[in-house]
């Protein structure tokens, strides 16, 4: 803050990195250098994002609202953090890539994942044919072929959270909004995934979900996930 405010200078994450050398070795310090690194580079990147002098602390109070979920970056190499050298269940093939960054990160229910970047050689679409899709809130994608995905995975457990959220039980509401969530995702991954294989060319209409949120539409249009949906085909 006071680069910005006396010299008018933002500081890089290679700045940051500086100013924070040797933090790892002191007293009561866990994590390691890599981890150091990793903050200052994304602390930067997001500063630069959202155009802001500071970004807000992050919340550790459990009980609070703006309550900031775990996330603990590593570098490359073998997977170990604070001290402790952690194994992986090979089920998904992971022996066969070499390990990059990655983290550990926490969920609105407390489960906490890793995560890691491996490099994979893309696999050129063996389609041939040129589509069309059209993005719509009762069927969140219709294709030109007419095959739909009809989302409205909010809508369909809405009963359900309205009920657990009554009842004050916050650890139901948690999981129905991560089923809601996993739904979405699972939904749209196979939809985008099939149009991808069989397709060479895919146009996507151009619908402006940022103004809808802010109608009586909102509802659905975030539920339909196009965002995600476009993400995804790219």
């Amino acid at each position: 803050m006071r680069a910005i405010r006396e010299r008018h200078q933002w500081l890089s994450g290679y700045d940051l990195q500086k100013l924070t050398a040797g933090f790892s070795k002191c007293e009561g310090v866990t994590v390691d250098s890599g981890t150091v690194q990793v903050v200052c580079a994304e602390y930067a990147t997001r500063r630069r994002q959202f155009k802001k002098s500071r970004l807000n602390w992050r919340v550790s109070n459990q009980k609070s609202a703006k309550y900031s979920l775990g996330w603990m970056p590593f570098k490359a190499g073998q997977v170990e953090f604070a001290g402790q050298k952690f194994s992986l269940w090979d089920s998904h093939g992971m022996s066969k890539f070499e390990l990059r960054a990655g983290s550990f990160s926490q969920d609105a229910r407390g489960r906490w994942y890793f995560n890691v970047v491996v490099q994979v050689e893309v696999q050129p679409s063996a389609g041939t044919a040129a589509l069309g899709i059209d993005l719509g809130l009762k069927e969140c994608a219709t294709t030109s072929t007419g095959e739909k995905l009809v989302g409205r995975w909010y809508r369909a457990n809405e009963k359900a959270l309205a009920t657990a959220q009554r009842a004050k039980k916050k650890g139901r509401t948690r999981a129905i909004h991560a089923k809601i969530k996993n739904q979405r995702k699972d939904a749209l991954h196979k939809f985008s995934t099939q149009l991808v294989r069989e397709n060479t060319t895919i146009f996507v209409g151009d619908v402006a979900s940022s103004k809808l949120v802010k109608t009586q539409m909102a509802k659905s249009t975030l539920d339909a996930g196009w965002s995600m949906f476009k993400t995804m085909l790219e």
